[in-house]
């Protein structure tokens, strides 16, 4: 059987896979006796963007806060200032004191005022492809001189020769040119097209470097998991010398990309394997968050499987070990159990049955097996667990996955600012699984940690990103349209606080001392 017919047969399981999702998630987690992590159900995952139908006919407004729950920090301010976002996905503080906030399913980029939530502008990007899962319009940088040339880029996925056939989605970084006084965008020029694209585990962060070149995050396209169960993960694969030449980008998957603005590759890349690209990290799965301090470090945070979420810092050529590793090299809880190496078998497989897996030719790989060049392990992970870890012992029902040791995180920020006491140099880290904010505070090195991250504002929301006021005093933050969240009184709930909306945390006074810090 053909590579292609194996991905026609998967992807009509995964279909057959999501309107059974309910049933099948909770048969999954209370049959399976093994301590390995596959086939992750992921909360970021295609199958759980159900709802994206009905969020993506709300209009963006301006909102009261009467009869409106809203999470709570001591020493904050937590105001709604506007909701109905068509899965909002992106946020940026530009330097025209305007809030940018791209729309995942909208296919627009909306501009609020911060000071009272008030819509500016909706913009409609051309081009933009959304079908189902995390496809869509996602990242979105302000160019370092915007004040000047009005310059942004953003990623999204397109129809790749205006087809018909949903697997041919791939994905492109486009600069536009904002002109203030018309508010409209023109000018496109695409940066780099051809890039694979997904309905799951695209990332899609953008960002700018100290150095002056544009970073982007690319994940594994979700493979190995769900209805892309059989398809081989590429996150260690590299290009070839003729790859690059026929700008054939299929091996960036699973990688952090480092290019000029016009897409060409900087002189000063790394050379991998024998070969420079645009690749300045590999074997990541879904990072999802991306940031940059003021001493030129690069961080990312990505999604793990059913355990060990990452934060990384970026050094250039270093291999993050995905999917060999998960976390640590520490064969703890994670085994690689690839799906695709059983080939023309792979589709009438069960997932939930390692063991008949195995005898049908799925190869499982201990982390401790690999030896892999240029290994960086994690600053830290959320959460390792122990290989005899019970990932059947839950009480979120139906979603049992909600209560794996994951907690999702979306983005990353450095907060850069002496505004909040203690808060200088942290990591500012949104999650979608546990409805809280991470605070993570960096060691010298910034290789582990100093302390104990700190949970804040606490909520039935879905945290996708945040951006931060000039002065440090306030956060803005965004969150998801749809999709479950841990409650806060036990077990997992899809009945959001703020769904799709903007919230503005505004500091007030107090201290890190009244905060809750992870034990």
């Amino acid at each position: 059987m053909k590579l292609s017919s194996i991905y026609l047969l998967a992807v009509v399981f995964g279909l057959l896979l999501v309107t059974m999702m309910p049933t099948t998630i909770l048969s999954y987690l209370s049959s399976s006796n093994l301590n390995v992590v596959h086939a992750q159900e992921d909360p970021s995952a295609a199958p759980f963007d159900i709802n994206d139908s009905i969020s993506s006919q709300n209009t963006a407004s301006q909102q009261s806060n009467d009869n409106v729950r809203l999470p709570s920090q001591e020493g904050f301010e937590v105001r709604l200032l506007a909701s109905n976002f068509s899965e909002p996905h992106n946020i940026i503080y530009g330097p025209d004191d305007i809030l940018w906030i791209t729309e995942r399913l909208g296919k627009s980029i909306t501009m609020v005022d911060p000071q009272n939530g008030t819509i500016l502008n909706n913009i409609t990007v051309p081009g933009v492809h959304q079908s189902q899962g995390q496809d869509g319009l996602m990242g979105m940088v302000l160019d370092p001189n915007f004040k000047n040339n009005g310059h942004f880029y953003v990623a999204y996925t397109y129809n790749a020769n205006n087809s018909t056939d949903e697997l041919e989605r791939l994905t492109k970084i486009t600069r536009f040119t904002f002109d203030n006084n018309t508010n409209t965008i023109g000018e496109p020029i695409d940066v780099i097209s051809g890039l694979q694209g997904s309905i799951d585990h695209n990332s899609g962060r953008l960002a700018f470097g100290l150095d002056g070149k544009l970073y982007y995050t690319i994940g594994d396209q979700g493979k190995n998991q769900l209805s892309l169960y059989c398809l081989d993960i590429e996150a260690q694969t590299l290009p070839t010398a003729g790859d690059v030449a026929n700008q054939n980008w299929t091996a960036y998957q699973g990688k952090v990309l480092r290019m000029n603005t016009d897409g060409s590759i900087p002189e000063d890349n790394p050379v991998i394997d024998g070969v420079q690209s645009h690749i300045f990290t590999l074997g990541h799965r879904n990072p999802q968050g991306l940031t940059v301090g003021p001493d030129g470090n690069l961080y990312v945070s990505e999604h793990g499987p059913n355990s060990d979420d990452e934060v990384n810092r970026l050094q250039p050529g270093g291999n993050y070990g995905w999917p060999y590793i998960a976390g640590y090299q520490d064969d703890q809880a994670y085994r690689f159990v690839n799906w695709s190496s059983a080939g023309e078998q792979c589709p009438q497989l069960d997932t939930r049955n390692v063991t008949a897996g195995i005898e049908a030719g799925v190869s499982v790989t201990n982390e401790s097996e690999v030896n892999l060049p240029n290994f960086v392990p994690p600053i830290t992970t959320f959460f390792t667990v122990s290989n005899d870890y019970n990932f059947t012992d839950h009480n979120c029902g139906q979603l049992a996955y909600i209560c794996n040791p994951t907690i999702a995180p979306s983005s990353l920020r450095l907060y850069d600012s002496d505004t909040i006491p203690g808060w200088n140099g942290t990591l500012l880290m949104p999650t979608l699984k546990g409805g809280k904010i991470y605070q993570l505070f960096l060691s010298d090195n910034k290789t582990s940690l100093s302390q104990d991250p700190i949970e804040m504002f606490q909520s039935e929301n879905r945290y996708r990103d945040l951006a931060i006021s000039p002065d440090g005093g306030t956060l803005y933050v965004i969150t998801d349209s749809s999709g479950p969240v841990q409650a806060i009184g036990g077990g997992a709930t899809t009945e959001l606080w703020n769904p799709g909306s903007l919230l503005e945390l505004k500091y007030i006074g107090g201290d890190n001392a009244n905060m809750t810090s992870m034990q």
